[in-house]
């Protein structure tokens, strides 16, 4: 699929006119002016803390704008809430679900919209709409399924059907392909050329450039809340894009690769996690980057975790010299490993707390153990924010008000506040912008060439290649194959991790 229309020359549905916005003294939008029209897919792009995630609560009725206007069909609005942005046919896909977890899938789909038959609720016809939503979608989730039971990819898939499930007039999609497969994403592409064939107006914001050029109609670009560039994207290229967004030249995106020293750091041998991993022998180098490949739920952040100490295993994992115990994350923090959940919001970081009480709370008996000193913890704070440029626009804000990509610096610093030897990184640039992900890019080859080293896992092939010298690549729980130097290739890492092998082209062709 491409995106074959020309921006509509209809009246927008939904647009916004000088819109500001300011959060207490800060002001987040400088005279937005954006316009979604029936039949058209228009994208919205720009770094983490451009304004997108502002701009696209502001017409989903989750905000008000400080000056300026929304108007739907023409009219000026002021929506009172979401709810009635959607009575308005005005649905928003946010990037972090707002699914009701104890609830099976269909009580989500219809959660506040239940369908009554006389004053009973009519579970079966609730139950049948969803299983027919689900099954446009390919996704074979039970509607009767608790949300807490079901893969993330899935949870998104039942997000989709939710905004499916309504009389859409437009659709605000954040990042809806972050969490997904390649497999389901082209499903959601599916999708979103019959909405738009259906004249839906669709607004779409994804860190994947690709898929903006490819799906998409047109693209508007935000920077610093302030809108730089919209064009149509025939008209611009990927490398346009990313200039637009950061201000910057990108051709350089990844750094020199480290050269690896002749120590080996870190062995695991025969490494098995039950019914997940089995027989994982590999070994890094001092000052490697290491990169593990595979499809997802080959067995890559699992291997992960039993390597820091955070999931139960078998065989023999060695660093410095020094055999860790299984299953002790704090023997393996004091040892020299340290590891960076792919999962920034749900494992990493306390949402609700401050940027000081996220970055010291691992090893907050450092900073006193009776007393903490709090002049040590803003000590470490500033050095956080100086040397990972962690952008805030207050010290004390809730990490969760921060974009993903500051969240992800945030992490990254809270990770090596133990000066660790080893870091392991799992998805580092999962949702994040380009413009942030060159600067994690450099932060890893800078931990390389300190003498650190680290192991990346990623599922972006670019990343693999752009960063490691050597790949891992792991098929069905086990490790199917490594590369090296000018091996470490796109067809090479797909066939091992499809488990052809690498010497079997024809097969794939």
């Amino acid at each position: 699929m491409s995106a074959v229309n020309t921006a509509p020359s209809s009246a927008p549905i939904l647009a916004l006119s000088g819109v500001t916005r300011s959060f207490g003294p800060i002001e987040i939008l400088h005279g937005v002016d954006f316009a979604l029209r029936p039949g058209e897919i228009h994208a919205l792009i720009g770094e983490n803390g451009a304004g997108k995630s502002t701009t696209m609560k502001i017409l989903g009725g989750y905000l008000d704008p400080t000056t300026g206007e929304v108007t739907c069909d023409g009219q000026s609005v002021r929506f009172v809430n979401s709810d009635a942005a959607e009575d308005k046919g005005i649905v928003m896909i946010h990037q972090e679900f707002n699914l009701a977890e104890d609830l099976a899938v269909d009580q989500n789909v219809f959660l506040g919209r239940e369908l009554r038959r006389g004053w009973r609720l009519d579970h079966k016809a609730m139950r049948s709409r969803t299983a027919d939503l689900l099954t446009r979608l390919q996704c074979r989730v039970d509607p009767a399924a608790k949300v807490n039971r079901i893969s993330v990819p899935d949870k998104q898939m039942v997000e989709i059907a939710k905004a499916l499930s309504r009389d859409l007039r437009v659709l605000i999609m954040d990042e809806p392909t972050a969490v997904l497969t390649e497999r389901e994403c082209e499903i959601l592409f599916t999708q979103i050329e019959r909405l738009r064939a259906e004249g839906v107006a669709i607004l779409y914001t994804s860190h994947k450039l690709g898929e903006i050029k490819r799906i998409c109609d047109r693209v508007t670009v935000l920077r610093d809340g302030t809108m730089v560039k919209s064009a149509p994207v025939a008209d611009i290229t990927e490398e346009q894009m990313a200039a637009a967004m950061v201000g910057r030249d990108l051709s350089d995106l990844y750094p020199a690769k480290p050269v690896a020293g002749p120590d080996t750091v870190l062995e695991v041998e025969n490494l098995s996690v039950p019914g997940v991993v089995s027989g994982a022998n590999l070994v890094l180098k001092r000052g490697e980057v290491l990169g593990i490949g595979g499809l997802i739920g080959a067995g890559r952040t699992e291997l992960a975790e039993a390597i820091a100490g955070l999931r139960p295993r078998h065989g023999t994992v060695r660093l410095l010299g020094h055999d860790l115990p299984a299953g002790l994350v704090q023997a393996a923090v004091e040892a020299g490993l340290a590891y960076l959940t792919e999962d920034r919001k749900g494992a990493g970081l306390l949402l609700d707390k401050g940027l000081r009480e996220n970055l010291t709370l691992p090893l907050l008996h450092k900073f006193g153990k009776i007393m903490i000193d709090r002049k040590a913890e803003e000590a470490a704070l500033d050095k956080a924010i100086s040397d990972f440029a962690i952008r805030a626009p207050q010290r004390s804000m809730r990490v969760g008000d921060l974009s993903g990509g500051n969240q992800q610096k945030l992490l990254l610093a809270k990770t090596l506040l133990s000066d660790p030897q080893v870091v392991i990184i799992d998805e580092p640039t999962r949702g994040i912008d380009i413009g942030t992900k060159q600067q994690i890019y450099a932060l890893i080859a800078d931990l390389a060439e300190q003498g650190r080293s680290v192991i990346v896992i990623s599922s972006e092939m670019p990343e693999l290649i752009g960063l490691a010298s050597r790949v891992v690549v792991m098929h069905g729980g086990k490790i199917a194959g490594e590369l090296e130097g000018d091996q470490v290739a796109e067809g090479a890492i797909v066939r091992l991790a499809m488990g052809l092998g690498e010497h079997q082209e024809e097969a794939v062709a």
